[in-house]
């Protein structure tokens, strides 16, 4: 298995037989280097999308369209998303299992808002979600954008992921104490990768309170376009 960052709250990751892009904002995105673009969506089966705020979805529907790959989400965003157009999606929603070759993805609560912009205004894009994907004999939980909830202690009975791929950069999620306290708190992650962190000076630029906050957990600070094997 190999997770690729694309900074900010994207990942490339290359589980089972499946490459699933998770939240791909390059576009615009200052951690990103334009001319890695191709090698980053390369051969990708499936784009997963969390909410649709800008950091997030709205670059999904022309990589879909580009490679002629699914949209995978909540349905109110993927279709929002595939408006117009010949894009597939696979929407389904919160407690649903999907099956993408020997990959599981099931569709976890999270806490936060969804909305896309318009000329008119923000438009209503379903509701904000959390992925537990399973492959490999691994679970990754990947928190989407979120706060820590009560629902984590749930998911962890249900779903037992090793893995977390969690927000942590503060001010429009938790932050690295948060994060740290989630973890603790209803996971047994043995690996911890931080995400929506130093893409922007108002969010957190450091990872080390959540290392100390976790001292028996693997935390690693992810590298733009370096993959991290497990």
């Amino acid at each position: 298995m190999k997770l690729i960052w694309l900074g900010h709250s994207g990942f490339r990751i290359e589980i089972g037989n499946q490459i699933l892009l998770l939240d791909p904002w390059m576009t615009g995105n200052p951690m990103f280097p334009e001319d890695a673009r191709a090698k980053a969506i390369k051969g990708a089966t499936h784009i997963l999308v969390t909410h649709g705020h800008f950091d997030h979805a709205p670059e999904a529907s022309a990589i879909a369209a580009e490679l002629g790959i699914p949209l995978v989400g909540i349905p109110e965003l993927v279709n929002l998303l595939a408006l117009g157009t010949d894009i597939q999606t696979i929407g389904f929603n919160k407690g649903g299992t999907v099956q993408l070759g020997d990959v599981a993805v099931t569709m976890v609560n999270a806490i936060h808002s969804s909305s896309i912009k318009s000329p008119s205004g923000d438009v209503y894009a379903g509701v904000e979600a959390g992925f537990m994907i399973s492959g490999e004999g691994h679970t990754i939980y990947a928190t989407g954008d979120t706060d820590v909830m009560a629902d984590m202690g749930v998911m962890n009975d249900l779903h037992a992921p090793d893995i977390g791929i969690l927000c942590a950069g503060g001010y429009y999620t938790m932050d690295m104490k948060r994060a740290a306290y989630a973890a603790k708190k209803f996971f047994n992650f043995k690996v911890v990768i931080p995400c929506h962190y130093r893409t922007f000076p108002l969010l957190e630029q450091s990872a080390d309170e959540l290392k100390a906050g976790l001292p028996d957990v693997d935390v690693i600070e992810p590298k733009v376009m370096v993959a991290i094997d497990i």
